[in-house]
C-alpha cells in the first residue's frame, strides 16, 4: 500500500513563501497523476495543483502565477512551491496520488498565512 507523507508546512506572513514536499513510498512515475489539494476551515477540499505522468500541470485559478508544482523521480517526491502567500491560502494541504487502481491521500499538513 503506497504511503504519502507531507512536510514543509507552518506559519508564514502574507507575501512570504513556503515549499511543501510529498514523499512517496514507491516510484512516483507509477502514478497516473499526483496533486495538491487544500481545505480551509468550514470549506470543501479544492484542487491546488496537479501534475500528470507526462509532466503536464494544472492549477486552481486562485493560485495560478504564484504556485508551482514539480517532482523529483530520484527522490520519489513531489513539491509545491508557494510564493506571494495570502491569508486565503490558509488551510490543510493534502498530497494525492492516483493510478489505475488506487487513489491515495496523505495525512495533510497545515499552512497558516497570517501576520
Amino acid at each position: 500500500q503506497v504511503q504519502l507523507l507531507e512536510s514543509g508546512g507552518g506559519l508564514v506572513q502574507p507575501g512570504g513563501s513556503l515549499r511543501l514536499s510529498c514523499s512517496a513510498s514507491e516510484n512516483i512515475f507509477f502514478f497516473k497523476d499526483m496533486g495538491w489539494y487544500r481545505q480551509a476551515s468550514g470549506k470543501g477540499r479544492e484542487l491546488v495543483a496537479l501534475i500528470d505522468d507526462g509532466g503536464v500541470t494544472n492549477y486552481g485559478d486562485s493560485v495560478k502565477g504564484r504556485f508551482m508544482i514539480s517532482r523529483d523521480g530520484d527522490a520519489n517526491t513531489m513539491y509545491l512551491r508557494m510564493n506571494n502567500l495570502k491569508p486565503e491560502d490558509t488551510g490543510i494541504y493534502y498530497c494525492n496520488a492516483r493510478d489505475l487502481m488506487r487513489t491515495t491521500w496523505g495525512q495533510g499538513i497545515l499552512v497558516t498565512v497570517s501576520s
